[in-house]
């Protein structure tokens, strides 16, 4: 794996609440996951964060001063640059009941009450971290790849034009045509 993969797949976890202790909390029920943990403690360190760095996951508390969590997850959703990280909200218990409504409504992937069970929080951030591997994976694939749709349509509709000629051509050209055709829709190891 070079650096560049590593570091993209490493993206981090935003972590944003305005208590010290919560964020002490998150920490160490995150820290066994060996990845790198950011602190906001505000809804603007946050936006400010996700403009810094790209990250993987979101966890977000919903009761903060001034920009609360759903606004800043709203901004979040707003940015190019983080539209698509998920998003845990994070609330107390004592929370209105629409709070989960509304969280999903603003983009959340995923809503859970405090106190929360260590396990499941972890076990719940292991998975968007592993769809964050396997997303960073494809899109390095992807990148290598050479785009063959569009070369094999101009061939197909070379051949088809070729066909309506008055002289077509003879009919070991098209067999070598075709066969090119096969081999670009195949790919380089063909199936």
């Amino acid at each position: 794996m070079t650096d560049e993969a590593t570091a993209d797949e490493r993206a981090g976890i935003l972590l944003v609440d305005d208590m010290e202790d919560n964020l002490i909390a998150l920490e160490a029920v995150l820290a066994s996951l060996d990845e790198p943990l950011v602190r906001a403690r505000s809804g603007e360190e946050a936006m400010e964060a996700l403009l810094r760095q790209r990250f993987a996951l979101v966890l977000l508390d919903v009761r903060m001063p001034g920009m609360d969590g759903f606004e800043t997850a709203a901004n979040i959703k707003r940015l190019d640059e983080a539209r698509d990280v998920p998003i845990i909200f994070l609330t107390g218990a004592d929370n209105e009941p629409g709070f989960a409504f509304r969280g999903y409504a603003t983009g959340a992937a995923d809503y859970l009450t405090k106190p929360f069970d260590p396990w499941v929080l972890r076990a719940k951030v292991r998975v968007f971290l592993e769809l964050h591997r396997k997303n960073q994976q494809l899109a390095r694939l992807l990148a290598r790849r050479p785009p063959r749709g569009a070369e094999f349509l101009l061939r197909l509709d070379a051949l088809a034009r070729d066909l309506d000629r008055e002289d077509p051509p003879d009919t070991a050209t098209l067999r070598d045509r075709v066969r090119e055709l096969r081999e670009l829709a195949d790919g380089p190891h063909g199936s």
